[in-house]
């Protein structure tokens, strides 16, 4: 009777001790905040140019043949294409730990019981026909087939391989926004190179009109109307605008390198109009409602797919309080001679056996693993909303460095008109006598500058559009 009061004193001790190691710690958890405003600005038209693809949104012949150049051989992209593959090497990792694992083995091992020890002792006691003794020293064969299944009561495996498919679908998304940015930045430096193209056939321009200048004021000094110092203020003038040459062809040296880096080629000339760049018009671009930006965008897509992965995550690692049910199995043959190994049934091995564990004391490790993943749970939320509203930003400044650009870009062609005409004007003064050289050398100046702030503002425009189709989610389809 109080054998059976302890037995009964010890289980119901050990079910308690099992239900407190269930028992998981509280945390705080964040809920992502999904809410954006309603609109960039005053427009809530649902239409978006982001649903184009970029072949319909880019239409240069010569652009698009780079883009799918660099779209195939870029190695920034290969490598996030790799990723891919890894991503989902994981799921099949994870698929494979939630079925049984089954294999085969064999195995020699040979013992020799000392004389003085339980076995030797009884071997040595016990009249055994010498035919039927064991050999000494003892040889063991064996080969069969094992399994191991952990069965997922709490879906910890479940949850786990469902986390990988989600890292899956985040590299995907990430793949995509690669592609949303390489296209974007070989269109970017692709105007950027026709700007430098109509930039250097200005200057080239401009050194035609200070050197017959420049021989006009030498020819005025032989007449005694101008002093040497008119005739080296011209000179200095053509040396300046030389040197703004040369720069610009370095920079167009740069720029050609870049695109052909993006287009995962060594350096060669990028093929190009760069008379098209006159006759280009900015896009107009229809931003949507930024409610479509968590369709369209891709890294907000990843960010969402993460948080996912990791709100799982934080499942996996709760189950880690709860019980573990392992199961073992084995079938096979055994015997000390290898000849035996087929004398059935009584070389026949047959194991099964299941294990039921939880963790009782010393869980700090468990702990710090719940928490680490409650933790990265928390990240991942606010890295989520700060794509989000990254995403948001981008698109309010760009639409708006827009609608600026376009009326600096119509002042901008009014003052070239104005300093052309001022160009022409000093130059007939000066040839009368009726204006002094500065005022030629300052127009000059001022015309130049105009026309080259003239260009950068049109392609300012242009990377505008570009930097709109890119914000709202557009050129990886």
């Amino acid at each position: 009777m109080r054998k059976y009061r302890l037995y009964s004193y010890l289980g119901a001790a050990s079910l308690a001790l099992a239900v407190g190691a269930c028992k998981t710690p509280q945390l705080a958890v964040k809920t992502e905040n999904k809410s954006v405003p309603v609109s960039f600005g005053t427009a809530q038209d649902s239409a978006n140019s982001a649903r184009l693809r970029w072949k319909e949104f880019f239409t240069d012949p010569n652009l698009v043949a780079l883009i799918d150049t660099a779209l195939q051989r870029n190695q920034e992209l290969n490598i996030t294409r790799q990723e891919i593959d890894i991503a989902q090497q994981e799921v099949r990792a994870r698929k494979g730990e939630y079925l049984p694992s089954v294999g085969l083995g064999a195995g020699a091992e040979v013992e020799k019981a000392a004389r003085y020890t339980l076995p030797g002792a009884t071997e040595e006691n016990v009249d055994i026909k010498p035919e039927r003794r064991t050999p000494d020293p003892l040889t063991n064969f064996q080969v069969g087939a094992y399994a191991r299944w952990e069965v997922d009561i709490w879906h910890k495996l479940r949850n786990a391989k469902k986390a990988a498919a989600l890292r899956y679908l985040a590299s995907v998304e990430g793949k995509n926004f690669t592609v949303t940015n390489l296209v974007a930045e070989i269109a970017s430096s692709y105007y950027e190179l026709l700007a430098l193209d109509n930039q250097l056939a200005i200057i080239r321009q401009n050194l035609d009109i200070q050197g017959n200048a420049l021989k006009a004021v030498r020819l005025q000094k032989d007449a005694a109307r101008v002093t040497e110092l008119a005739v080296r203020r011209f000179e200095a003038q053509v040396h300046h605008t030389q040197a703004i040459q040369y720069d610009i062809q370095q920079r167009i040296v740069e720029t050609e390198n870049r695109i052909n880096f993006l287009a995962g080629r060594y350096p060669q000339p990028v093929v190009r109009n760069a008379a098209s760049f006159n006759d280009l018009v900015p896009k107009a671009m229809q931003a949507g409602v930024p409610a479509q930006l968590l369709q369209n965008r891709p890294d907000i897509r990843q960010a969402e797919q993460n948080l996912a992965a990791a709100k799982l995550d934080v499942q996996v690692a709760r189950t880690n309080f709860y019980p573990r049910l392992d199961i073992t199995a084995a079938v096979g043959a055994a015997a000390f001679n290898p000849t035996l190994l087929t004398t059935l049934p009584e070389s026949m091995l047959l194991s099964l056996a299941g294990d039921l564990a939880a963790p009782l004391f010393n869980k700090n490790g468990i702990k710090a693993l719940y928490y680490s993943a409650n933790a990265r749970q928390t990240q991942a939320v606010y890295n989520y909303e700060r794509t989000v509203l990254n995403a948001y930003i981008e698109v309010a400044n760009q639409l708006a460095s827009i609608s600026n650009l376009e009326k600096s870009y119509g002042e901008k062609a009014k003052e070239v008109q104005a300093l052309n005409e001022s160009s022409t004007i000093s130059n007939s003064l000066f040839s009368s006598a009726r204006a002094d050289y500065t005022e030629v050398l300052f127009t000059q100046r001022d015309a130049l500058e105009s026309k080259f702030d003239l260009i950068e503002t049109k392609l300012q425009q242009l990377n505008a559009t570009v930097n709109v189709y890119r914000a709202l989610g557009g050129g990886w389809q």
